[in-house]
């Protein structure tokens, strides 16, 4: 198999901890097949990718889903992101690219597809880390990546999606009480987000299965099947 060259967004922390974040994602996606660039904030948007992969980070500028902050609850936004990620999400859905979109990257996919955001979760917060079990829906691209089983996955998250505010197109896969886990676009023919972060595997990364980040080789797989994509 060809390796894809998957475009990564990333923040510009130098943080110990924003630079281990990226390195999670880059070494998921190498070990899934991928040749990885990473896209952060302000930079020019790759043309010649298989595949787009949203990740994790702060909260998204309400403005860009047509609310307003009243309560001041957002954190971290960072609006040079927020562009980027919209601008290379929509390109990649005008030229049916596979995308997978983790946490941020998950809620940025549902803004894409006219969504909207709940922006503050009764007793949830983006430092806490809480494990939990979801069940994919039968015959989801998440079920063929990770089966349909219970999976142990974490949240570090206090915006949500829930059914009320879901984008266009988008099918609900995974559910934890009330709030939307997963989805998967109906109209592409490989668009999936992720609450929760596939790349943070086994014990010493927050206990997800390691069937959780089967969801990277199923995107890698998929992506090789792309056609090189130049200006």
């Amino acid at each position: 198999m060809t390796r894809p060259r998957i475009a990564l967004t990333t923040s510009n922390s130098q943080t110990p901890e924003g630079i281990a974040a990226r390195r999670r994602y880059v070494r998921a996606l190498e070990r899934a097949g991928a040749d990885v660039i990473e896209v952060p904030p302000g930079s020019r948007v790759p043309q010649d990718i298989a595949g787009l992969c949203l990740s994790g980070g702060g909260d998204i500028a309400p403005g860009e889903y047509g609310a307003a902050d009243p309560d001041d609850v957002c954190r971290d936004v960072d609006e040079a992101r927020d562009r980027t990620e919209l601008d290379m999400a929509h390109r990649a859905l005008e030229q049916d690219l596979p995308v997978l979109g983790v946490c941020r990257g998950f809620q940025m996919l549902n803004v894409a597809f006219d969504g909207t955001l709940v922006q503050d979760v009764s007793g949830h917060r983006a430092t806490d880390h809480v494990t939990h079990v979801v069940v994919p829906a039968k015959d989801s691209r998440l079920a063929d990546a990770c089966g349909e089983g219970e999976i142990t996955v974490n949240s570090r998250h206090h915006q949500a999606v829930t059914r009320a505010v879901l984008g266009r197109a988008l099918r609900p896969t995974a559910f934890v009480g009330d709030l939307v886990e997963a989805f998967e676009s109906t109209e592409h023919r490989w668009i999936v987000g992720v609450q929760w972060h596939p790349e943070r595997v086994g014990a010493d990364e927050e206990g997800v299965d390691d069937n959780a980040a089967g969801i990277f080789a199923s995107f890698v797989k998929e992506a090789a099947r792309s056609p090189i994509r130049t200006p």
